[in-house]
């Protein structure tokens, strides 16, 4: 505490300790390994299987994605509600890691090879196996890590932290496709009778790689699960939420008053969802659209090279951000994003010789990009969260930063996709250019609220460091929440 208020009052970042940044990085890094393959080869497999089965190839993925956002904010808003009330996150990360391995491997048992009269029964399979998959994941990521991250910061090195976190989904991403090219796409060649070597969807084998992809991916989180039980350990500044009304509290930061009182969180949290719907527009279908639409098959040496500069950028910038403001870099940020998103559709227009230089170097750039405003933009969100209420508020994260971003997202990108001729080009579906075209437009509307988030910070920065100082001197021997939320009761 003393080098928190020290720290605080000089401006300069509170030092975390090698314990809680080993648990950030272990634990951030294997939820969003579950992460990329819910949202990439669970996608990716959707596709795959009705890769020639009309606009089933499109539909399965947008129900897949739907459902699931809608079940990963609905789970993390009851969840988050609990985890206020006892007042614990790790026994939620331990037995939630364990139980998402789990189900992650149960899409082992999927078939591979059906007929057209099973189409809709395999879409049910894959969209509740999906949701099970999630409704574990956001208990013990989405919920309780995420507010176990609020607990162990400050305003003083949140831009730091959070930042290095947002650089876990590219290194994820880098880790599950180099499996993924080992057992998923290994052998997904065929012989055709000319002799010919062509690529499939799904090769025509008995699918076992495909199977041991989702075994060896669910071992990740399960690991994960064990190694918090001994690592990990709650703050002991958590403030419990006594309010004996669970249902109640459960849902605090959608009462009006609340988003009176707090409306700057929302504006931020609205910036952060411009930004989350225009990612998800093209997000599902990167994997194919590197592959199929660019021709670029082995992709996973380019793409280890832009996530390994991505990561540097986002590094650096990480630091800036704490040390210098992070309102200093969110317009040259949003700049970036959009000039690149343009580009990347203008590849359209270019000879295909020019796609994999452009996909190194803007690639990277982008992904630094994006993942730098992203990680400042959550740690700005949880400035703003009142004290004691941060596991409530995941369950507002979530519908801005999940079940709006994914529903609208994937919603524009099957727009996209059914009315582009680029995705009926030939009898294989291929991801259209255009997507990144849409994307581009979300991302400048990011703009507008993003001029109040700049504006409000040097205020916010001023009162929590104020704050900090505050507390330091009072140090109330006990805390509870119970007359907060009295008076958010009574308004």
């Amino acid at each position: 505490m003393e080098k928190t208020t020290q720290a605080a009052a000089s401006g300069k970042a509170a030092p975390l300790g090698r314990k809680i940044w080993a648990c950030a990085i272990v634990f951030g890094l294997i939820g969003q390994i579950a992460w990329v393959v819910e949202n990439m080869f669970f996608a990716k497999f959707g596709q795959d299987l009705f890769d020639t089965r009309g606009e089933l190839y499109f539909t399965v993925t947008t129900l897949m994605v739907i459902l699931s956002a809608v079940t990963a904010t609905v789970t993390t808003i009851f969840a988050g509600g609990l985890i206020d009330k006892t007042g614990k996150r790790k026994p939620f990360i331990t037995v939630g890691y364990l139980l998402w391995g789990v189900t992650i491997m149960l899409f082992a048992a999927i078939p591979i090879d059906f007929s057209d009269d099973s189409s809709w029964g395999i879409i049910a399979a894959l969209v509740v196996l999906d949701c099970v998959m999630t409704f574990f994941g956001s208990t013990a990521n989405d919920a309780a890590f995420n507010t176990w991250v609020a607990d162990v910061t400050d305003v003083t090195n949140r831009g730091k932290v959070n930042t290095i976190l947002s650089v876990m989904p590219v290194i994820a991403t880098v880790l599950v496709f180099g499996i993924g090219m080992l057992t998923y796409d290994n052998g997904a060649t065929v012989t055709n009778d000319a002799g010919e070597v062509i690529k499939v969807a799904i090769a025509d084998r008995d699918g076992l790689l495909i199977k041991l992809f989702f075994i060896i991916m669910g071992i990740f989180p399960m690991v994960g699960g064990v190694l918090s039980a001994f690592m990990m350990k709650d703050s002991p500044n958590i403030v419990k939420n006594s309010n004996p009304n669970y249902f109640k509290e459960t849902f605090y930061g959608f009462r009006p008053s609340v988003i009176k009182q707090n409306k700057m969180m929302y504006v931020t949290l609205g910036t952060v969802c411009l930004l989350g719907i225009a990612q998800q527009i093209f997000m599902s279908y990167l994997i194919n659209f590197i592959e199929k639409t660019l021709g670029i098959k082995d992709y996973i040496i380019p793409l280890a090279v832009i996530i390994v500069v991505g990561a540097v950028i986002t590094g650096v910038l990480g630091v800036f951000f704490d040390k210098f403001g992070r309102k200093n870099f969110y317009f040259p940020l949003l700049a970036i994003l959009i000039v690149g998103a343009v580009v990347v559709y203008c590849m359209k227009f270019m000879d295909r010789t020019a796609y994999l230089p452009i996909l190194i170097v803007g690639g990277s750039v982008l992904l630094g990009a994006i993942l730098s405003i992203s990680g400042a933009l959550t740690a700005s969100f949880q400035d703003y969260i009142p004290k004691g209420a941060e596991g409530r508020f995941q369950g507002v994260r979530m519908c801005f930063t999940v079940l709006i971003p994914m529903a609208l997202g994937i919603g524009i990108a099957q727009a996209v996709g059914v009315n582009s001729l680029d995705a009926h080009s030939d009898g294989q579906m291929k991801p259209p250019f255009e997507l990144f075209l849409a994307a581009a437009i979300v991302v400048a509307v990011a703009i507008i609220p993003l001029i109040w988030v700049v504006k409000d910070s040097d205020r916010l920065r001023r009162d929590l460091i104020a704050r900090k100082l505050e507390e330091s001197e009072d140090a109330p021997a006990e805390a509870t929440v119970t007359e907060e939320t009295a008076q958010a009761d009574a308004e």
